[in-house]
């Protein structure tokens, strides 16, 4: 199936349905946490696709409800000068995640594969090398008991046309779009090229790469996180619901007086006039 084709065939999810389901996902993803925690694990999720493909708003689901102390988001900007000088994974392998931590990559070493070698921002060696390289580090991640899973969000040409021109009108969103993603409409081959080549390297079976349609978000935000509870055999490690104890009798305290203290200003009152 190719990125024109994602997503095709599936009818319209009711926003009462999705949000149920999502509700209910993550419910589990906190007691996933929980395991994560208790048990030292450290598990990493790579998140990579075209640009407006859904990866940023399925992230945000994902970690709503989550303890920003056990997971964390990595995005990292362009490397510095220094950074380029590095052996190419020196810079993700101090995000990688210390035991009880789940770290979730916005993006990741993959930037070689696809935006640095489309965009010139490497050479073919360096390109080739990634390749080469690649499946060995996440061997080694993966033999050393990181939990590595990668998810490449596929979105039709069409669609990630309308994401676009949706930024462009919101001021709100604005920030998410750049010259350089407005090149990629018309690099749409050059990076289909890119991403058939990083898939026959490194799709392995130490850490394969599992494909979400995501033309529909909501889909595709119930679809990957479904999996990726399906992909962890975590069990249920939740601690005893909490009781609050009994508030106990006043003791005399009085609040100071209003006007000592500088109070924000009311600017949801003019807002009812």
């Amino acid at each position: 199936m190719t990125d024109k084709q994602a997503g095709a065939g599936h009818g319209k999810l009711s926003r009462s349905r999705y949000e149920s389901e999502l509700y209910r996902l993550q419910t589990e993803l906190v007691k996933l946490q929980e395991w994560v925690r208790v048990e030292g694990a450290r598990l990493v999720v790579v998140f990579e696709g075209r640009d407006a493909a859904g990866k940023g708003g399925t992230i945000q689901r994902i970690t709503q409800h989550l303890n920003p102390r056990v997971a964390r988001i990595v995005a990292l900007p362009r490397p510095t000068e220094r950074e380029r000088t590095q052996w190419y994974f020196q810079r993700y392998t101090e995000h990688l995640p210390a035991a009880g931590e789940i770290v979730l990559f916005d993006r990741s070493w993959y930037n070689r594969a696809g935006v640095e070698q489309v965009m010139g921002f490497c050479t073919p060696a360096e390109h080739q090398r990634f390749l080469r390289q690649c499946p060995v580090f996440e061997r080694m991640l993966v033999e050393d008991g990181i939990l590595l899973r990668k998810y490449w969000f596929s979105v039709s040409d069409e669609v990630q046309e309308q994401r676009f021109r949706r930024r462009i009108e919101d001021p709100t969103r604005r920030w998410k779009l750049s010259p350089m993603d407005l090149e990629s409409l018309t690099r749409w081959e050059e990076y289909s090229r890119a991403k058939d080549e990083m898939f026959v390297h490194t799709d392995i079976a130490e850490s394969p790469w599992y494909v979400v349609e995501s033309d529909d978000k909501r889909r595709a935000r119930l679809n990957m996180i479904a999996h990726l509870l399906s992909t962890v055999p975590y069990p249920d490690v939740t601690p005893p619901t909490l009781e609050l104890p009994p508030r106990p009798p006043a003791t005399g305290y009085q609040r100071p007086p209003r006007d000592l203290q500088t109070y924000v200003p009311d600017h949801a009152a003019g807002l009812e006039k």
